[in-house]
């Protein structure tokens, strides 16, 4: 039960964060852009056309930045930079896809 346990200003907690909240900025990419299709033939098309893939990417990214800067500002340091380092690695990630395809 050590997730109970996280500090509100915790490395661990940011790296959490980081990794969850580019899905929900999927998922609002989704209903920007997608919605009268289903989620299955989405995720399909984001197999197909490459460029919206990292376009999706972007907006995911774009979500950890909205959280980053919330926490930076409230000076929970520690929470920021676990949200840095992923926001960082997919970034990378973003980067090589949109140079492998």
């Amino acid at each position: 039960m050590e997730i109970l346990k996280l500090k509100k200003d915790s490395l661990l907690l940011g790296l959490i964060l980081g990794i969850v909240t580019p899905f929900a900025g999927m998922i609002a990419f989704y209903f920007w852009k997608f919605n009268i299709y289903s989620f299955k033939v989405f995720i399909e098309y984001l197999g197909i056309e490459k460029r919206l893939l990292t376009g999706m990417i972007s907006f995911s990214l774009f979500a950890n930045a909205i959280i980053f800067t919330l926490f930076i500002n409230k000076n929970i340091d520690k929470t920021a930079k676990g949200i840095f380092i992923v926001t960082v690695i997919y970034a990378l990630i973003a980067i090589g896809l949109k140079f492998w395809f």
